[in-house]
Protein backbone atom coordinates (compact mmCIF):
# COMPACT_ATOMS: atom_id res chain seq x y z
CA UNK A 1 0.00 0.00 0.00
CA UNK A 2 3.07 2.39 0.06
CA UNK A 3 2.05 5.64 -2.39
CA UNK A 4 -0.88 3.76 -3.54
CA UNK A 5 -3.59 6.59 -3.50
CA UNK A 6 -7.23 5.03 -2.57
CA UNK A 7 -10.47 6.29 -2.82
CA UNK A 8 -12.63 4.93 -0.27
CA UNK A 9 -16.76 5.64 -0.04
CA UNK A 10 -18.55 5.42 2.89
CA UNK A 11 -15.60 6.23 4.42
CA UNK A 12 -16.48 8.36 7.46
CA UNK A 13 -19.21 4.61 7.98
CA UNK A 14 -17.83 1.80 10.72
CA UNK A 15 -16.27 -0.65 7.76
CA UNK A 16 -14.85 2.64 5.64
CA UNK A 17 -12.91 4.17 8.98
CA UNK A 18 -11.37 0.80 9.12
CA UNK A 19 -10.30 -0.15 5.73
CA UNK A 20 -8.97 3.81 5.49
CA UNK A 21 -6.84 3.77 8.75
CA UNK A 22 -5.69 0.46 7.64
CA UNK A 23 -4.55 1.72 4.48
CA UNK A 24 -2.81 4.49 5.96
CA UNK A 25 -0.76 2.74 8.40
CA UNK A 26 0.20 0.73 5.63
CA UNK A 27 1.70 4.11 3.85
CA UNK A 28 -1.47 4.50 1.21
CA UNK A 29 -2.89 7.80 0.61
CA UNK A 30 -6.91 8.15 1.58
CA UNK A 31 -9.51 10.09 -0.60
CA UNK A 32 -12.40 8.84 1.86
CA UNK A 33 -16.02 10.72 0.29
CA UNK A 34 -18.73 10.56 2.56
CA UNK A 35 -22.82 11.76 2.17
CA UNK A 36 -22.13 12.96 5.74
CA UNK A 37 -19.84 16.41 6.41
CA UNK A 38 -16.73 16.81 6.27
CA UNK A 39 -15.23 16.05 9.59
CA UNK A 40 -11.13 17.34 8.77
CA UNK A 41 -9.05 19.58 6.72
CA UNK A 42 -7.08 18.10 3.52
CA UNK A 43 -3.42 17.03 4.19
CA UNK A 44 -0.99 15.69 1.65
CA UNK A 45 -1.79 12.32 2.92
CA UNK A 46 -5.85 12.57 3.14
CA UNK A 47 -8.33 14.30 1.99
CA UNK A 48 -12.54 13.99 3.49
CA UNK A 49 -14.85 14.93 0.72
CA UNK A 50 -17.95 15.18 2.79
CA UNK A 51 -22.06 15.89 1.68
CA UNK A 52 -22.21 13.86 -1.61
CA UNK A 53 -24.78 11.75 -3.04
CA UNK A 54 -22.86 9.40 -5.02
CA UNK A 55 -26.26 7.90 -6.43
CA UNK A 56 -25.80 10.68 -8.76
CA UNK A 57 -23.47 10.58 -11.05
CA UNK A 58 -22.77 14.23 -11.66
CA UNK A 59 -22.18 14.65 -7.89
CA UNK A 60 -19.83 11.20 -7.86
CA UNK A 61 -17.95 12.73 -10.94
CA UNK A 62 -16.85 15.53 -9.09
CA UNK A 63 -15.99 14.12 -5.85
CA UNK A 64 -13.58 11.65 -7.99
CA UNK A 65 -12.30 14.46 -10.27
CA UNK A 66 -11.56 16.56 -6.68
CA UNK A 67 -9.46 13.43 -5.27
CA UNK A 68 -7.69 13.04 -8.60
CA UNK A 69 -6.84 16.24 -8.39
CA UNK A 70 -5.75 16.40 -4.59
CA UNK A 71 -2.72 13.11 -5.40
CA UNK A 72 -2.52 13.55 -9.19
CA UNK A 73 -3.67 9.91 -9.54
CA UNK A 74 -6.49 7.47 -8.33
CA UNK A 75 -5.10 3.90 -7.75
CA UNK A 76 -7.57 1.96 -6.40
CA UNK A 77 -11.45 2.80 -5.49
CA UNK A 78 -13.42 0.85 -2.35
CA UNK A 79 -16.77 1.25 -2.90
CA UNK A 80 -18.09 0.83 0.66
CA UNK A 81 -20.80 3.75 0.39
CA UNK A 82 -24.32 1.54 0.80
CA UNK A 83 -27.24 0.97 2.97
CA UNK A 84 -29.75 -1.92 4.34
CA UNK A 85 -32.91 -2.22 4.83
CA UNK A 86 -35.31 -5.30 6.58
CA UNK A 87 -38.85 -5.38 4.72
CA UNK A 88 -41.26 -8.33 3.43
CA UNK A 89 -42.38 -8.32 0.05
CA UNK A 90 -46.04 -8.07 0.68
CA UNK A 91 -45.97 -5.70 3.71
CA UNK A 92 -43.14 -3.37 2.34
CA UNK A 93 -43.07 -0.21 0.05
CA UNK A 94 -41.51 -0.38 -3.70
CA UNK A 95 -39.31 2.43 -2.62
CA UNK A 96 -37.45 0.78 -0.44
CA UNK A 97 -35.95 -1.26 -3.52
CA UNK A 98 -35.89 1.80 -5.50
CA UNK A 99 -33.46 3.01 -2.21
CA UNK A 100 -31.64 -0.23 -1.89
CA UNK A 101 -30.56 0.38 -5.65
CA UNK A 102 -29.86 3.89 -5.35
CA UNK A 103 -27.64 3.20 -1.75
CA UNK A 104 -25.85 0.19 -3.10
CA UNK A 105 -25.59 -0.27 -7.13
CA UNK A 106 -26.11 3.36 -8.35
CA UNK A 107 -23.23 4.58 -5.45
CA UNK A 108 -21.03 1.60 -6.74
CA UNK A 109 -22.17 2.24 -10.40
CA UNK A 110 -21.60 6.10 -10.55
CA UNK A 111 -18.13 6.03 -8.71
CA UNK A 112 -16.75 3.30 -10.30
CA UNK A 113 -17.15 5.23 -14.10
CA UNK A 114 -16.19 8.53 -12.99
CA UNK A 115 -12.88 6.45 -11.46
CA UNK A 116 -12.07 4.31 -13.91
CA UNK A 117 -9.87 6.80 -16.28
CA UNK A 118 -7.67 7.34 -13.67
CA UNK A 119 -7.85 3.81 -12.61
CA UNK A 120 -6.67 2.63 -16.19
CA UNK A 121 -3.98 5.17 -16.09
CA UNK A 122 -2.21 3.89 -13.25
CA UNK A 123 0.23 0.40 -13.74
CA UNK A 124 -1.88 -1.38 -11.22
CA UNK A 125 -5.64 -0.08 -11.00
CA UNK A 126 -7.77 -1.74 -8.58
CA UNK A 127 -11.72 -1.79 -7.67
CA UNK A 128 -13.61 -3.59 -4.75
CA UNK A 129 -16.45 -3.50 -4.61
CA UNK A 130 -18.93 -4.81 -1.37
CA UNK A 131 -21.00 -7.29 -2.23
CA UNK A 132 -23.37 -9.44 0.43
CA UNK A 133 -23.54 -13.10 1.30
CA UNK A 134 -27.08 -13.01 1.96
CA UNK A 135 -27.50 -12.11 -1.83
CA UNK A 136 -26.58 -15.42 -2.82
CA UNK A 137 -29.85 -16.40 -1.47
CA UNK A 138 -31.98 -14.18 0.49
CA UNK A 139 -34.07 -15.53 3.21
CA UNK A 140 -37.62 -13.48 4.19
CA UNK A 141 -37.17 -9.61 4.79
CA UNK A 142 -34.12 -9.28 2.32
CA UNK A 143 -35.46 -9.29 -0.91
CA UNK A 144 -34.73 -5.37 -1.31
CA UNK A 145 -31.17 -4.99 0.30
CA UNK A 146 -30.31 -9.03 -1.10
CA UNK A 147 -31.55 -8.04 -4.67
CA UNK A 148 -29.61 -4.36 -4.69
CA UNK A 149 -26.45 -6.26 -3.98
CA UNK A 150 -27.23 -8.88 -6.15
CA UNK A 151 -26.78 -6.13 -8.72
CA UNK A 152 -23.37 -5.26 -7.31
CA UNK A 153 -22.35 -8.64 -7.88
CA UNK A 154 -23.24 -8.43 -11.45
CA UNK A 155 -21.93 -5.43 -11.63
CA UNK A 156 -18.69 -6.54 -10.83
CA UNK A 157 -18.85 -9.53 -13.35
CA UNK A 158 -19.53 -7.07 -15.96
CA UNK A 159 -16.90 -4.28 -15.22
CA UNK A 160 -14.19 -7.19 -14.77
CA UNK A 161 -14.96 -8.29 -18.17
CA UNK A 162 -15.03 -5.02 -20.18
CA UNK A 163 -12.11 -3.64 -18.26
CA UNK A 164 -10.06 -7.11 -18.40
CA UNK A 165 -6.15 -6.38 -18.61
CA UNK A 166 -6.28 -2.33 -17.42
CA UNK A 167 -8.46 -2.67 -13.71
CA UNK A 168 -9.08 -5.37 -11.70
CA UNK A 169 -12.82 -5.68 -10.11
CA UNK A 170 -13.48 -7.65 -7.13
CA UNK A 171 -15.97 -7.97 -4.43
CA UNK A 172 -15.86 -9.01 -0.96
CA UNK A 173 -19.27 -10.49 0.19
CA UNK A 174 -19.54 -10.60 3.90
CA UNK A 175 -21.74 -11.94 6.41
CA UNK A 176 -23.00 -9.44 9.11
CA UNK A 177 -20.37 -7.19 9.98
CA UNK A 178 -19.62 -6.74 13.50
CA UNK A 179 -20.87 -3.38 14.43
CA UNK A 180 -22.01 -1.40 16.80
CA UNK A 181 -24.82 -0.69 14.69
CA UNK A 182 -25.82 -4.26 13.87
CA UNK A 183 -25.14 -5.77 17.47
CA UNK A 184 -27.86 -2.70 18.78
CA UNK A 185 -30.32 -3.90 15.80
CA UNK A 186 -29.48 -7.65 16.75
CA UNK A 187 -28.74 -7.83 20.76
CA UNK A 188 -29.65 -11.57 20.86
CA UNK A 189 -27.10 -13.05 17.91
CA UNK A 190 -23.86 -14.56 18.61
CA UNK A 191 -21.59 -11.50 17.58
CA UNK A 192 -18.55 -14.32 17.72
CA UNK A 193 -19.97 -15.75 14.44
CA UNK A 194 -20.39 -12.34 12.68
CA UNK A 195 -16.86 -10.99 10.59
CA UNK A 196 -14.87 -8.11 12.13
CA UNK A 197 -14.42 -4.93 10.12
CA UNK A 198 -10.99 -5.12 10.46
CA UNK A 199 -11.18 -9.00 8.64
CA UNK A 200 -12.82 -7.73 5.94
CA UNK A 201 -10.26 -4.38 5.70
CA UNK A 202 -7.47 -7.41 5.29
CA UNK A 203 -9.59 -8.86 2.57
CA UNK A 204 -10.41 -5.48 0.34
CA UNK A 205 -6.53 -4.33 1.07
CA UNK A 206 -5.14 -7.17 -0.89
CA UNK A 207 -7.59 -7.23 -3.58
CA UNK A 208 -6.21 -3.32 -3.73
CA UNK A 209 -2.99 -4.32 -3.99
CA UNK A 210 -0.35 -5.24 -6.36
CA UNK A 211 -0.41 -8.92 -5.16
CA UNK A 212 -3.99 -9.40 -6.56
CA UNK A 213 -3.14 -8.58 -10.02
CA UNK A 214 -4.08 -12.05 -11.14
CA UNK A 215 -7.90 -12.10 -9.40
CA UNK A 216 -10.39 -9.89 -11.52
CA UNK A 217 -14.47 -10.96 -11.89
CA UNK A 218 -14.06 -12.81 -8.11
CA UNK A 219 -16.68 -13.03 -5.60
CA UNK A 220 -14.89 -13.88 -2.60
CA UNK A 221 -17.33 -14.43 0.79
CA UNK A 222 -15.86 -13.35 3.74
CA UNK A 223 -17.84 -15.40 6.92
CA UNK A 224 -15.94 -13.70 10.13
CA UNK A 225 -14.54 -16.15 13.24
CA UNK A 226 -14.39 -19.81 12.88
Amino acid sequence: MQDKVLIVTGALGALGKVVAEVAQSRGARIAGIDHAPSRSSATPESIEIGGVDLSDAAQAKTAVEMAAKHFGRVDALVNIAGGFAFETIGDGDIKTWQRMYALNVLTALNTSRAALPHLAASRAGRIVNIGAMSALQAGSGMGPYAASKAGVHRLTEALASEWKGKVTVNAVLPSIIDTTANRADMPKADFSKWVMPQELAEVILFLASEAASGITGALIPVSGRV
